[in-house]
């Protein structure tokens, strides 16, 4: 039975519930996860997502920060979290689908502004959380598994609107890039979207210092979907819904969605 998933940065689930809404409304993925909530558990308004039909939530969240939560229409059970980097964050949390495919849902640190360990902390925060991911994947090599979230870091040189100019800048830089690919080999993950989309800038997040964002397209792929080995071939229909980056108050991320056929 297919399922279609989409995963969505939301900036504060609070903030932004309505939106929420509007996605399940419109979109209507069985799944939906999310990063960034920025609210403790007890504090999502899970009310309106619930009379929409997604009745199932897995949720790790902590006030004001961080936070990650799984909302679906089909049942889903707790598959825990891992605290990589020992950083006490809520940004990973996983779910088991009645078929035994297990979802894992991620918010990889940002990492500062400067991308040097030595005097930006967060920068080296970032690199060890990816580093203890690598090193999880390879001594528990995923099976029958998706790998949701924003990443923060665009790997492919068409994944960011100037390779040459953003070399320097904190989510393109060679270092991250290195190790986000380290992970993803460790794991034998494969990359949902662009196999589904090989060619072509594509973006799933635009900044919200520029004045005009839509015309100006200077984007980054943060927003990663990805699959286990032995289902990759199971996805297809891979797209963002970069108009919901121009909705009313919106995250300055974009959905990213895939369908199964599992």
């Amino acid at each position: 039975m297919p399922f279609t998933l989409a995963t969505w940065n939301i900036n504060s689930v609070r903030l932004r519930a309505g939106l929420v809404e509007k996605l399940l409304r419109e979109e209507a993925p069985d799944i939906l996860c999310l990063q960034e909530c920025k609210s403790p558990v007890e504090k999502i308004p899970l009310e309106g997502f619930r009379a929409l039909g997604y009745g199932h939530v897995v949720a790790r969240g902590q006030k004001g920060y961080n936070g990650v939560a799984i909302l679906s229409k089909l049942p889903i059970e707790d598959a825990g979290e891992m605290d990589f980097a020992a950083l006490g964050h809520a940004r990973h949390v996983a779910a088991r689908l009645e078929n035994g495919v297990v979802i894992h849902n991620f918010y990889v640190p940002a990492g500062g502004d400067v991308p040097d360990r030595e005097v930006n902390e967060k920068f080296g925060q970032k690199l060890d959380y990816l580093t203890d991911m690598r090193d999880w994947f390879r001594d528990s090599r995923p099976q029958k598994a998706i790998l949701v979230g924003d990443l923060n870091i665009a790997p492919r040189e068409d994944d960011v609107w100037s390779h040459k100019q953003l070399l320097k800048v904190v989510s393109h830089t060679p270092i991250e890039v290195a190790h986000l690919g380290d992970a993803q080999e460790a794991g034998g993950w494969v990359d949902v979207t662009r196999a589904d989309i090989p060619e072509g800038q594509l973006y799933s997040w635009w900044s919200y210092r520029a004045r005009d964002w839509d015309s100006a397209d200077k984007g980054r792929r943060l927003d990663h979907v990805w699959a286990s080995p032995d289902i990759a071939s199971a996805a297809h229909q891979s797209r963002i819904l970069r108009a919901a980056r121009g909705w009313e108050k919106p995250s300055d991320h974009a959905p990213v969605f895939a369908t199964f056929e599992l």
